[in-house]
């Protein structure tokens, strides 16, 4: 079964403000993930071709990283999950840039359970405080706070996730 999984969002930032955002994944400075709220992403070589890591279960292997442009990753766990995910910098004008995460996966029917009942569920959620994250270190007149669903919080809540803030 073929995964496809999209989240975006349009911020009124340069294409260049949000390449230093991306690239500052992983790093202890990280100003994309939401550390904060979720398990960190860890990457033994930082943001290089071939650096392994992940977060929690899910790992993965950089397969290429162009600065100002994306950085794609291979899955490599859970073994149920064949393909990649990927962040993308967007120039949508002057000015205006689409930050976008995109998983393309091939599962077998564990994979699409385990996709349909926990990982999808988690993933949107952490996806949204990433791209909320992004939002509120620019703007300070409206904080953005995606409100996660109850289903969301049960499981973040049987896994032992971090707690929210």
């Amino acid at each position: 079964m073929r995964i496809n999984n999209i989240h975006y969002r349009d911020y009124t930032l340069s294409t260049q403000t949000l390449a230093t955002l991306l690239d500052s994944l992983s790093s202890p400075d990280d100003l994309l993930w939401p550390y904060e709220k979720w398990l960190p992403m860890v990457l033994d070589q930082g943001l290089q071709q071939k650096s392994k890591g992940g977060h929690g279960p899910i790992g993965y292997c950089v397969e290429e990283y162009q600065y100002g442009s994306h950085v794609i990753f291979s899955f490599s766990a859970p073994k149920e999950f064949v393909g990649i995910h990927r962040f993308d910098l967007i120039s949508i004008e002057e000015g205006l840039t689409r930050l976008q995460h995109t998983i393309s996966m091939e599962v077998n029917l564990k994979g699409l359970l385990s996709w349909y009942l926990v990982v999808k569920w988690l993933h949107d959620a952490l996806l949204e405080d990433c791209l909320d994250k992004v939002y509120n270190q620019h703007h300070n007149d409206n904080v953005c706070r995606t409100p996660h669903t109850l289903w969301v919080k049960i499981l973040r809540r049987l896994l032992g996730r971090k707690k929210q803030v």
